[in-house]
């Protein structure tokens, strides 16, 4: 059977410990393996002040899964996500080829803007550090 790249975005309950919160992601990427699906990426947005309440609350916590898999297993990932009461909202989509393109483009990008903040910021550090340095001196 072919084999799609779908993208899953879960919203979790953010009042939940990190510990518990962990295990509900464990058990998603667990039950995508377990059905013949092979995660790609996983993201980890983390807590987030939502623009409307859901669930009588302001803050939700973020994870995305990224895998390949039949088509018949959305339907079973669904059904998880609707039994968990700890999952608020979800949404699973088939990723075209002019998408999975662009995410590798931003990728990228964004490894690009790391690898070239980060020589400047180290020499700022370090600037910053001997400047501290010489003032503690200067105090003594």
């Amino acid at each position: 059977m072919k084999k799609n790249v779908y993208d899953s975005t879960v919203l979790l309950n953010a009042a939940l410990d990190d510990s518990q919160i962990e295990s509900i992601i464990t058990r998603i990427k667990d039950f995508i393996a377990s059905n013949n699906g092979e995660l790609r990426e996983f993201e980890n947005w983390g807590r987030k002040r939502l623009a409307y309440m859901v669930n009588k609350s302001k803050i939700g916590y973020y994870a995305v899964f990224r895998f390949d898999a039949s088509s018949n297993l959305i339907s079973k990932l669904d059904r998880l996500y609707t039994l968990d009461e700890n999952i608020y909202r979800f949404l699973t989509i088939k990723l075209s080829k002019e998408a999975l393109e662009q995410i590798e483009k931003n990728r990228i990008q964004s490894i690009a803007a790391v690898e070239e903040i980060t020589p400047n910021l180290i020499e700022v550090i370090t600037e910053e550090d001997s400047n501290l340095k010489t003032e503690a001196n200067d105090n003594k």
